[in-house]
């Protein structure tokens, strides 16, 4: 597209069907465009940082490359922009040698102006010769929040994006999060190899004030099922109500289902397939959905009423994720979480449970390195009897697996019967000062969401602060500012 005859403006109306900006939008996609600087973009879930890297990719001549952490997520939202009319594809292990080898071709000889990749695509040869050839315009990285180990979804394959910039002679970069601490902000910059005087912040800050902040302690869990439901029927609507554990989330949904409530569950024990039924049905009026974490990211529902944690989630940054989905169509939507004593045990266990020592790993290592054939064959339970632990609720293997997969340690998988040892342990996982010191970052994490239960200042402030943005102006539109005002 030749940026002389289309202003952003008009390709955002072509294109995207608004009729202007919002929030923080065009101060970004100027700064791409005009200034041809590097951004960090910091907006809330569901207020359009997608607008601000695929507009400038429209607008400039080259193409663009969009590193995104999740495959449904990529491709839910190339189905998106083809369905605008937008050339936009995806590569990654999904898709055929055939289908890749033609995508790429089709993104270096401009024919395709998005193209969506996960980092891992870097440590491919023949991806990375090819994409040399391309014209590029423009980096983005959505999820940028996933380069640091000090955020909450830490992917190793991301903090090696400076390096994969480098690859590519330093393009134009935009990175984009809805979560990020100061500290989180300043660790991606460094880790895509930026100066921070090249790179500006921009913070939109909690800008939904449709959305109403509640939080309530129950002495008795007893007392959770009635509250939800006067909850719900104060916000009518489809909505989300979120748990830490499957076993609860199947207990409440024998309640509703003994109400006569319509409702499905979503939990990460379920296949594929069962998946994208419950998101598909989800998109239907009036759905209601129990889930877990596991659920929410890329569901593009704008008129989700409520958003309810039943449980109260592990840190700041994922209950604000979580919360981002309701109310995008800017109509009134409730946040309302419930705190019980409980609740915050089960997450000081899952903080244990996701924080193997380096023992653990060292036994993991040598257990996979030197029985590959039988691991294959026995799989998961076999490496459970084998590391002496029977607790139900002990998932160190499978994040001990998860890690050993992110840091490239490993590759194939035990449902598929093809895992095999790659590389040596990484020294991160052999020192137990780290891990130690991961374990009490993700402590104070949690710390700090009981601390936002706790609060005596407005919500909505707490949160700002939390992230770093500093807003005065209380809200108006919580539960400690509704009390503060009936109190005067």
């Amino acid at each position: 597209m030749n940026h002389n005859s289309k202003s952003i403006r008009h390709i955002l109306q072509t294109y995207f069907g608004h009729e202007s900006f919002r929030g923080k939008q065009e101060s970004v996609i100027r700064r791409v465009v005009e200034e041809k600087k590097h951004s960090l973009v910091i907006m809330p879930t569901g207020s359009g940082k997608s607008v601000c890297y695929q507009v400038p990719a429209l607008y400039e001549e080259g193409g663009a490359i969009i590193i995104s952490p999740l495959i449904a997520l990529m491709q839910d939202q190339v189905d998106a922009l083809k369905k605008k009319k937008i050339p936009a594809t995806y590569i990654n292990s999904t898709v055929s040698r055939a289908q890749r080898s033609q995508r790429l071709n089709q993104f270096v000889t401009g024919q395709v102006k998005l193209l969506y990749v996960t980092p891992e695509r870097f440590r491919k040869p023949e991806f990375v010769e090819k994409i040399q050839k391309a014209k590029i315009s423009l980096f983005a990285v959505d999820e940028a929040h996933c380069i640091s180990e000090w955020g909450h979804d830490f992917r190793p394959t991301y903090s090696r994006l400076g390096e994969y910039r480098l690859l590519l002679n330093n393009p134009l970069t935009i990175a984009l999060t809805a979560t990020a601490t100061p500290d989180v902000q300043n660790d991606i910059i460094q880790k895509l190899n930026i100066k921070p005087k090249a790179i500006k912040v921009f913070h939109q800050g909690i800008e939904r004030p449709n959305l109403r902040l509640e939080a309530a302690e129950v002495m008795y869990k007893d007392e959770k099922p009635e509250k939800i439901l006067r909850a719900i029927e104060r916000y009518p609507g489809s909505g989300i109500i979120y748990f830490s554990l499957i076993k609860t989330l199947e207990e409440y949904s024998d309640f509703f289902k003994r109400k006569g409530i319509e409702h499905t569950i979503y939990h990460g024990k379920l296949d594929a397939k069962q998946r994208r039924q419950k998101q598909r049905w989800f998109m239907s009026p009036n759905a209601l959905v129990l889930a877990t974490n596991a659920f929410g990211m890329g569901i593009d529902k704008p008129d989700i009423r409520f958003v309810i944690h039943a449980q109260i989630p592990g840190s700041v940054e994922s209950y604000y994720q979580e919360i981002g989905r309701a109310g995008r169509d800017d109509k009134p939507a409730l946040c309302y979480m419930l705190f019980h004593q409980d609740d915050l045990a089960t997450q000081m266990e899952f903080i244990k449970w996701s924080n193997p020592g380096a023992d653990f790993y060292h036994r993991l290592y040598f257990l996979l390195q030197g029985n590959e054939e039988i691991v294959n064959q026995l799989g998961l339970e076999y490496l459970r009897e084998e590391l002496n632990f029977k607790n139900s609720q002990d998932f160190r293997l499978e994040t001990a697996l998860g890690m050993l997969d992110r840091y490239d340690v490993i590759q194939g998988s035990l449902f598929e019967r093809n895992l095999s040892v790659i590389d040596e342990l990484p020294e991160k996982l052999r020192d137990d000062d780290y891990l130690e010191n991961k374990r009490k970052h993700d402590q104070k994490k949690l710390l700090s969401l009981v601390h936002y239960f706790r609060t005596e200042k407005c919500r909505r402030i707490y949160i700002s602060e939390y992230f770093g943005f500093y807003d005065e102006k209380p809200c108006n539109n919580c539960d400690i500012c509704a009390q503060k005002y009936l109190s005067k």
